[in-house]
């Protein structure tokens, strides 16, 4: 297991972003970090194995920033719709900074032929869902929660790639159209499973199904 609180390793993510800002994520080597930060290809390798696990680090960079937020007062309060939404924004959010570069490196790892690269970006995906699932406290099983995986992946996928075009201030079409289509997720799942009703087991928090209200 990793644990992102490594300075040096810090420094190598932040350097490579940086270096892709001035140029292109494409045009971003590992000798170029370590003439920046005057260390070796060596102490790289320590933290990184390849180029592409930079890329990896920068997301893991989005999953804590967005877990931490779901520590916030008041989150559980929220409607299941709204926690996800939150989540999911505060996700974008935190890689915003760097919207160009992002969208430069998604594109990196789709490029054809790559497949070695790509299976990986599947299950990087499916991780991030699976984040989002957990920090939203979402409970359903069997059938029912793998439609809602399937439907969640669906969603931050398109909301993803909308994001990495909008020009629009604080990315305010993006969550317009992320809260478009998780209500229309709602609707769905309450045609197909009708409303659950609270379960009161735990004070303060909603345990609400695939339905968002």
């Amino acid at each position: 297991m990793t644990i992102n609180n490594d300075p040096m390793r810090d420094a190598i993510v932040d350097t490579a972003v940086e270096l892709a800002a001035r140029t292109s994520w494409e045009a971003v080597r590992l000798y170029d970090i370590v003439a920046e930060l005057a260390i070796s290809l060596d102490e790289i390798r320590l933290y990184f194995r390849e180029k592409d696990e930079l890329i990896d680090a920068w997301f893991d960079r989005a999953d804590s920033r967005m877990l931490k937020e779901a520590e916030s007062a008041g989150f559980l309060d929220l409607a299941a719709s709204e926690r996800i939404h939150h989540l999911i924004m505060t996700w974008l959010d935190a890689l915003a900074v760097q919207r160009k570069v992002t969208r430069q490196m998604i594109m990196s790892k789709l490029e054809f032929g790559h497949i070695h690269i790509q299976i990986p970006a599947v299950l990087r995906v499916s991780r991030t869902v699976q984040w989002v699932r957990e920090a939203a406290q979402r409970d359903a099983t069997f059938m029912r929660r793998a439609l809602e995986e399937s439907t969640l992946t669906t969603i931050y996928l398109m909301t993803f790639f909308f994001w990495m075009r909008d020009a629009s201030e604080n990315s305010r079409h993006t969550r317009q159209f992320l809260k478009s289509h998780l209500t229309m997720a709602a609707w769905l799942g309450q045609k197909i499973y009708g409303r659950d009703p609270e379960k009161g087991a735990v004070p303060h928090r909603r345990q609400i199904p695939l339905q968002f209200d």
